[in-house]
């Protein structure tokens, strides 16, 4: 059964945001659990880990707020600005700048040969421009842009609203993004106007970055300041947790066995934290530790 646009909002209006009853929605609570609450049996939690953040280098923006991790750079993308960079890994150098067409940036994947920037429309960073430009909304997207000028090609008006991490599958050739407000990670078909294929339930804390990595979804919970694996199906695997004095996460890539984060600046919309560092990228690396 194909699930579009149009199904999807008419089943969130006759069964609300968080009773969603269809084919594709896999709900990991159904299953034995994995994190030891609300499923069957006694299973082992799955482990947490403290992470130890390394400070890199500032964006070039004030307000960085997505990331993207390809081989030959750093995409860092600026939810005020609008501003794409990428950089180079070692040293930060600028390799690639342009001004996207994009709203509130919220995320960024490449892939088909584009960069898909999701677009969280308007809020308390859009709303700090003292301009508007032509192709800013008051509501969620997914545009897919130039790679080399951040010309937009198209734009996909998200059925859930907000837009945060985008992140583009190289298996399946298959886009994935999340859905904050509904505690969902949807993955789209870019051959097919976006249509949505799953659902999988990842829960709340402000789920932001998304990555595909080692056959794994990983989200970065801005709230929460947690990064956690999930398999493809929602089951926790583990768990990242950052301290109260490091900077705030919101956007996030993994390269190389190390989890990319960039602090936007603004406490995610709340109170910043004791280590509130704006500007900065930051990385740690995926060690049981």
């Amino acid at each position: 059964m194909k699930l579009r646009r149009r199904d999807f909002l008419g089943t969130a209006v006759a069964a609300g945001a968080a009773a969603f009853a269809a084919p594709h929605i896999i709900h990991a609570q159904d299953e034995p659990a994995a994190d030891g609450g609300g499923g069957r049996g006694n299973a082992t939690p799955p482990p947490t880990y403290q992470v130890k953040i390394e400070k890199l280098f500032k964006s070039t923006d004030r307000y960085p707020n997505a990331l993207e991790a390809t081989p030959d750079g750093l995409w860092v993308g600026d939810q005020v600005s609008e501003r794409v960079l990428k950089l180079d890994w070692k040293t930060g150098k600028v390799l690639t700048d342009f001004v996207a067409e994009a709203h509130n940036t919220s995320g960024l994947a490449v892939g088909g040969g584009y960069l898909w920037i999701g677009c969280n429309g308007s809020g308390t960073a859009a709303q700090f421009r003292p301009f508007n430009r032509p192709t800013d909304k008051a509501y969620g997207e997914i545009v897919k842009c130039d790679m080399k000028t951040g010309k937009q090609v198209w734009a996909f008006r998200t059925p859930w609203g907000g837009q945060h991490g985008t992140s583009w599958d190289h298996t399946t050739e298959h886009l994935w993004a999340v859905a904050p407000g509904l505690g969902f990670a949807a993955e789209l078909d870019p051959k097919d106007d976006l249509r949505i294929l799953k659902m999988v339930t990842i829960g709340g804390g402000t789920a932001h970055g998304l990555e595909l990595y080692d056959g794994a979804l990983w989200i970065m919970y801005a709230a929460d300041r947690q990064v956690k694996k999930f398999d493809m199906n929602g089951r926790l695997q583990e768990t990242w947790k950052l301290a109260a004095t490091d900077p705030d996460p919101h956007g996030m890539c993994i390269h190389e066995g190390y989890v990319y984060y960039c602090d936007a600046g603004l406490g995610g919309g709340r109170t910043p934290s004791p280590g509130a560092s704006p500007q900065m990228i930051c990385r740690f690396p995926l060690t049981h530790t």
